[in-house]
C-alpha cells in the first residue's frame, strides 16, 4: 500500500537511518521494557524499536497508516488508533514507567508536552523529535527570546539535552524547517522547591501571558490582585518593571511559593 503524507496530520516521515540510530542510543532501550511511540508514520522508527525487543505501544490517528502498521503482525506491537491528545494515557500501557520515543507530529508537539507534564509518572525517559524552533524554546535560558512557558516547565522537571540536529532531507516529504532530537531525563526532584504545582504552573503561564508587558501587569491580567502581586514583588525583592522572560527558574519557584501561601 502506498501512503502519501497528509498535511492535516503534520506528517513528515523520518527515513534517515543515522538519525534513528542516535534516537535509539539516547533512548537506552532494554529488552522487554515498555515503550510508547506517538505518530509512527510509515514505521521506520517503529521497526527499529521492535528490533530492540521492546513492548511497543504505537499511537496513530491516520487509518491508512494503522493498516500498514498492523500488517507487521508483531506480538510485541500494540497499535492504538486515535488522537493522542484525546486518549486516556493512563489506559494506554500495560506497565509503567515506560519510555516515550517519537518523531512527533510538529503540529501537536507542544500540546503533547503539556500532556506529558500531566502524566510525568508514566515516563522514565523521553527522546523526541521537534521542529528546531520548538527545540530552541525547550533548551532556552532566561533572558532569551526563545524562553517561555515550556522552557520553564520542562526544565523544572527534566534535564533536557540536545541529541542531534536534523535537516529536511532526513524526511519524506522534506519539511521546510530544520528539526532537532531532544532527550528528557526526569529529575529526582524539582530543581527548586514548589509547594503547589497548580499555583506554580498558573504563575508560569501568567508571567508569559503578555510578553511585552511587565511581570506585574501580566500577572494582573491572569487574575491575581494588584495587592498580592505588589506584596510578592516587594517581599521577594523583584523589580515590578521586569518581564517574565527575565526570571530564572529559582525565581519562578520562589515567587510561586509566596503566591501559594498568600492567595487572597
Amino acid at each position: 500500500m502506498s501512503v502519501r503524507a497528509k498535511k492535516r496530520f503534520g506528517q513528515n516521515f523520518l527515513k534517515n537511518i543515522h538519525v534513528i540510530d542516535k534516537i535509539l542510543a539516547a533512548a537506552d532501550l532494554q529488552i522487554d521494557e515498555q515503550v510508547m511511540e506517538i505518530g509512527p508514520g510509515l514505521g521506520a522508527l517503529t521497526d527499529r524499536l521492535l528490533q530492540a525487543e521492546v513492548k511497543l505501544c504505537a499511537v496513530e490517528v491516520d487509518t491508512d497508516l494503522i493498516a500498514m502498521l498492523q500488517e507487521r503482525n508483531n506480538p510485541r506491537l500494540t497499535v492504538v488508533e486515535g488522537d493522542v491528545l484525546r486518549l486516556n494515557w493512563s489506559h494506554l500501557l500495560s506497565t509503567t514507567p515506560c519510555k516515550l520515543v517519537a518523531n512527533l507530529p510538529y503540529n501537536i508537539s507542544s500540546q503533547v508536552l503539556f500532556k506529558v507534564l500531566d502524566h510525568r509518572e508514566m515516563f522514565s525517559r523521553m527522546v523526541l523529535m521537534f521542529q528546531k524552533e520548538v527545540g530552541d524554546r525547550l533548551l532556552a535560558s532566561a533572558g532569551s527570546r526563545d524562553y517561555g512557558i515550556l522552557s520553564v516547565l520542562m526544565q523544572t522537571w527534566y534535564e533536557v539535552r540536545r541529541v542531534a540536529q536534523v535537516g529536511p532531507g532526513s524526511f519524506s516529504p522534506p519539511p521546510k524547517v530544520d528539526s532537532v532530537v531532544l532527550q528528557f531525563l526526569p529529575l529526582p526532584e524539582t530543581r527548586f522547591t514548589i509547594d503547589d504545582e497548580e499555583v506554580y504552573r498558573k504563575f508560569v503561564r501568567g508571567a508569559f501571558t503578555q510578553r511585552r508587558k511587565t511581570l506585574r501587569n501580566s500577572l494582573m491580567a491572569s487574575g491575581w490582585s494588584a495587592a498580592v502581586i505588589d506584596a510578592m514583588l516587594s517581599a521577594e525583592g523583584i523589580d515590578p518593571q521586569r518581564r517574565g522572560e527575565t526570571l530564572q527558574l529559582e525565581e519562578f519557584a520562589r515567587l510561586s511559593r509566596f503566591l501559594t501561601h498568600n492567595k487572597a
